[in-house]
């Protein structure tokens, strides 16, 4: 009943079956770390760095949309920010989405 071409067609094969079917998702992982993971990963970098280096007298942009010029910075994860005149806000630092005009360096006393 059954016939010898059934028979004969059973795998031989089988290990390049496997690496036939596993290498097409190793290359879209593959493309995908760099087209999505390592660009996410460098601009997450980045803005660490901006986010370090604010200093007195930068005008900043907020994740909500309001720009001011930084008055007081610490070591605390708040700055404050002056935005109109005479009113200050405190930011958390992780908020500021981008710096535009970099201030004047603080002064040694």
């Amino acid at each position: 009943m059954i016939t010898p071409a059934f028979a004969q067609g059973a795998g031989m094969s089988g290990g390049t079956d496997i690496l036939v079917q596993v290498v097409p998702f190793i290359l879209i992982f593959v493309i995908m770390y760099f087209l999505i993971l390592r660009p996410q990963q460098r601009r997450a970098k980045d803005h660490q760095d901006m986010i370090k280096n604010v200093r007195r007298g930068d005008t900043v942009v907020t994740t909500g949309g309001i720009v001011g010029r930084v008055t007081k910075v610490t070591e605390a994860p708040e700055i404050e920010v002056e935005i109109a005149p005479n009113v200050q806000v405190k930011v958390v630092r992780a908020m500021i989405s981008e710096v535009r005009a970099k201030g004047e360096p603080v002064k040694a006393a």
